[in-house]
């Protein structure tokens, strides 16, 4: 199992949000390039990386960060928030994303995810937020009435190589990955599926190889490297 270090990009600076609300964030760092540089010393496989306000506002805003960050890494990067149409997707690639991270578009837009994973076969994932089991969309700030297996079935069919899957209640929290949820969208869904929000210890990480089984290809690691509460290299050793 990968782990990825996370930054998530918002005015420039490296942020957290609690539950991905834009009004409970930390700053952790004015400087993305060294903070990337960081996590690559510290033995990242992948760096992942998102646009906040692009998830948002719905256009790349961070697409130069996303550049500058590539020109300093050798290890791949995969990128989120904001990717919309089939012009935003060859702009990221272009910048430097070795796999992109959609969402909103995915499940608004099935079309056009359809379209952008042909272009770029195996090559791009799709973010299932959940709140309560139900999609949320548009940087998190709006929740649908589509359960997450059913979001998943529809990407598959419409080309998606893997998922993202976060469950809201538990991101930035603290209190542990909902590795149940994971490992089950996980065996529903017949892709590989990257857990992320909430691991926040080495139990963490242990748990999610313990159900690796069921599909779970990777986890993604926030606020808990920040803090400290977990350092890289022992997540990375546990995780193997």
């Amino acid at each position: 199992m990968i782990v990825l270090p996370a930054i998530d990009l918002r005015g420039g600076r490296c942020v957290r949000l609690f539950q991905g609300d834009l009004t409970q964030e930390t700053v952790y760092g004015d400087d993305p390039v060294a903070m990337a540089r960081r996590w690559e010393a510290e033995g990242g496989e992948w760096l992942h990386l998102v646009d906040l306000d692009g998830a948002v506002s719905g256009t790349l805003v961070h697409l130069d960060v996303l550049r500058a960050i590539a020109g300093r890494l050798t290890i791949p990067i995969e990128f989120g928030g904001g990717v919309r149409t089939l012009d935003d997707a060859r702009s990221a690639f272009a910048a430097g994303a070795s796999r992109l991270i959609l969402g909103t578009v995915a499940l608004e837009a099935p079309d056009r995810l359809e379209q952008i994973a042909a272009e770029f076969s195996g090559r791009i994932y799709v973010a299932l937020d959940a709140r309560d089991g139900r999609v949320a969309t548009r940087g998190w700030t709006e929740t649908t009435t589509v359960s997450v297996e059913q979001a998943a079935a529809s990407c598959r069919s419409r080309g998606a190589a893997g998922l993202l899957f976060t469950d809201i209640s538990r991101d930035g929290t603290g209190h542990g990955v909902n590795v149940d949820a994971t490992a089950k969208l996980a065996a529903a869904a017949g892709l590989p599926v990257i857990a992320s929000g909430g691991v926040s210890s080495l139990d963490d990480v242990r748990a999610l190889r313990a159900a690796q089984g069921s599909g779970i290809a990777a986890a993604i690691i926030g606020r808990a490297l920040y803090t400290g509460a977990v350092r890289l290299a022992d997540a990375i050793a546990a995780a193997r």
